[in-house]
């Protein structure tokens, strides 16, 4: 797993997780609207972009990962996890398994409602998977992610780089992921965030969520699709300083 860090050693810190098929590169708007007085701990998720040397095996096995990160950078007290898509599900898994290491958690945009057939949907994500690799329709999936034009040539580079392996898998644990036990018992602060316009699965999965962890907060955030962290960075920092800041 390829990782960035950014902001000084004791500062509040905060691991964020990009959403399947873009990477760290991602958080830059929300990274320009915060300044130093943060610890940011950006990973490229396995099988994405700098990451792209081994595939994505699961999210088992990422959280695991995830979780020696913030061993490793933690110095006192715990961190922030925030999540965007699949690292919003990543940011779900490391609450309920580890909430001696997490302390907050920022959900945007979690499927946490199964989709039927979720065999039948890989087969075709698997058959379509060539169509990544071509710059015309990669670059209207960044449209759809809401991509700004200075970022589109990195999310074209990580679209081409994504193997068939690595984007079945992701998709086959995007579709089949429930809340987990844990989830019920995380003690910590939780926020949970959906777009108004994004899909109905979604804003299903944003409740579901939230009636599963009594104190949690939703937010469902006007004027947006499956795009927040793109569309409204600002939102994102002042809910950071809220919740954790400096």
């Amino acid at each position: 797993m390829h990782v960035r860090t950014f902001g000084p050693h004791g500062a509040p810190a905060v691991l964020l997780l990009h959403g399947g098929g873009v990477a760290g590169w991602m958080w830059e708007p929300l990274r320009d609207r915060l300044g130093d007085g943060f610890r940011l701990v950006v990973p490229d998720l396995p099988g994405h972009d700098h990451g792209s040397g081994g595939p994505y095996l699961s999210h088992a096995d990422t959280a695991r990962e995830l979780a020696g990160l913030l061993e490793a950078e933690r110095a006192d007290g715990t961190a922030t996890v925030l999540g965007f898509s699949l690292g919003a599900q990543l940011a779900v898994l490391l609450a309920a398994a580890r909430p001696d290491l997490v302390g907050r958690a920022v959900v945007v945009s979690a499927q946490a409602v199964p989709t039927p057939l979720p065999s039948l949907t890989v087969a075709l994500v698997g058959a379509a998977a060539g169509l990544a690799r071509s710059p015309r329709f990669a670059r209207l999936q960044a449209r759809e992610l809401f991509v700004p034009e200075h970022l589109v040539a990195d999310y074209l580079r990580t679209s081409a780089g994504i193997s068939r392996r690595t984007l079945t898998t992701v998709v086959g644990e995007n579709i089949r992921f429930t809340p987990p036990t844990g989830w019920a018992r995380f003690p910590g602060r939780a926020d949970v965030l959906v777009g108004a316009r994004e899909r109905a699965v979604m804003a299903a999965s944003a409740r579901a969520l939230h009636a599963a962890l009594p104190g949690s907060t939703l937010t469902v955030v006007e004027g947006c699709g499956h795009g927040i962290p793109l569309q409204r960075p600002d939102l994102l920092a002042a809910l950071l300083r809220e919740r954790t800041g400096p």
